[in-house]
Order: structure tokens, then sequence, then C-alpha cells
């Protein structure tokens, strides 16, 4: 795929959906035309392109319940409880590299890797959410201090995640190394990275064009609250 043409790829236009009903459908939870994470997992849901009635999603995740649809054809007519812009990269020549000094995380980590989003506000990060893909962090003195891994992953691509560094270990090139880590992962399976960030992390979105990542599209991360259900008469 040429570097013109992965701006063109519609899959990533509805990356969750495309997630959950390919290689993440066995993590998935369905509901007619929409699907999504364990709540445990991640907050992301994906409904099927060109949905104009949201009865499935209410019906799935419940009345009063909050649900995130990140890419919709049609907008539901739900009051909004989160809105971030935010912007969608793609791997254009970012260069691999494995790192030694990178460990495998897992469900022993969790905890660790829970305070370490903490502190950095990354993303959300849920006990469950190091079952989506390979995360690996780095340690300095048994403690661990930068992370990265794979949530979403669209047939052919993986999103890279959770990149997150401690403040007193910033300006280390820590996050850098392990992107290149977690790319060489992607690349080894045939596969493309790609990631979202928010539009107002200038300091990210610089970092990651200077790794060889290219703004593919403006994204919109919105989450809204399924309605009560009205009293029968």
């Amino acid at each position: 795929m040429d570097s013109d043409s992965i701006l063109d790829d519609p899959i990533l236009d509805n990356a969750a959906w495309a997630s959950l009903t390919g290689p993440h459908a066995h993590l998935a939870e369905r509901r007619g035309s929409v699907v999504r994470y364990p709540v445990d997992m991640s907050p992301f849901a994906g409904v099927a392109p060109g949905t104009t009635t949201f009865d499935d999603v209410a019906a799935l995740f419940g009345p009063g319940a909050e649900a995130h649809l990140p890419a919709l054809v049609a907008r539901p007519a739900w009051d909004i409880t989160f809105h971030v812009p935010g912007v969608q990269l793609v791997d254009d020549g970012v260069a691999g590299a494995i790192d030694a000094e990178a460990v495998v995380l897992g469900t022993g980590d969790v905890a660790e890797m829970t305070a370490l989003v903490e502190r950095t506000k990354p993303g959300p990060f849920l006990p469950r959410t190091v079952e989506m893909g390979t995360y690996v962090g780095i340690r300095r003195e048994g403690r661990l201090v930068a992370m990265a891994g794979e949530r979403l992953h669209p047939p052919g691509w993986t999103e890279i995640s959770a990149v997150c560094t401690d403040a007193g270990f910033r300006g280390q090139g820590l996050a850098t190394r392990l992107i290149r880590h977690v790319v060489a992962g992607i690349r080894a399976r045939g596969e493309r990275p790609m990631l979202h960030t928010g539009a107002e992390n200038v300091n990210a979105i610089r970092l990651y064009e200077q790794l060889g990542f290219r703004l593919r599209r403006q994204v919109d991360f919105t989450s809204y609250r399924v309605p009560a259900l009205t009293p029968a008469p």
C-alpha cells in the first residue's frame, strides 16, 4: 500500500466497527447493528455503516448508560456526556526497532499500568485493556516508568495506544523507543500501525509525525447518555 492509498483505506473510517467485526470479533458483545468491547476492557463501540436508528445501541447498553460511539453516519439525538476533537494518524514510513529493555506486560502488571495511566492521562485504560493486544514497558529500578501497546485492530492495521512516560523520566526518548518496538511487532505480522490522539495534544502529534506517522483525518471522541425508558401511560 503506497503513501497515498493509506489515506484512502475506508476501513479506518469506522475503526472500532472494523475491529469488533474482524480480528477482535471474539471479544465483541453485539446487538444487531452495534458491537462493543466488554465494559471492563474498553469504552469503544462500533455501529454498522449507514445506521440511522439507535435502538440496538439502547438495547445493548441499557437506559441511562454511557455509550462511546466514535464513528457514525448519523448522530443520535441524545445528551452528549463527553466530546473531545481528535486526529487519526497512519504509518507512512515509521521505522520499527526491537528494544532490548522493553518487557512484555500482562495481567499481573495491570495495577502498575493503571497507576502509570492515572499519573500521565494518555487515555482510557481499564482492567482488561491489556487483553486487546501486546503491551510493553520500560522499568527503572523495578518501577514501571513508560509503556505503550496495541488497542483497536481493524483488518490489516493495529492501533498503538496508551503511550505514556512518568513525568520524572520524560526527555529520555522512552516513548519513541517503545513506539518503535510496538511498530516492529505489528510489522512482523504483516500489518500497519495507526493511532489516535487528541487534536490539542500538539506535542504528541509532533512526535508521531517526526517518527513517520501521517495525519489521515480529524475524528471526534464522543459519548452519549442512553435515554431512560419512558414510563408506560
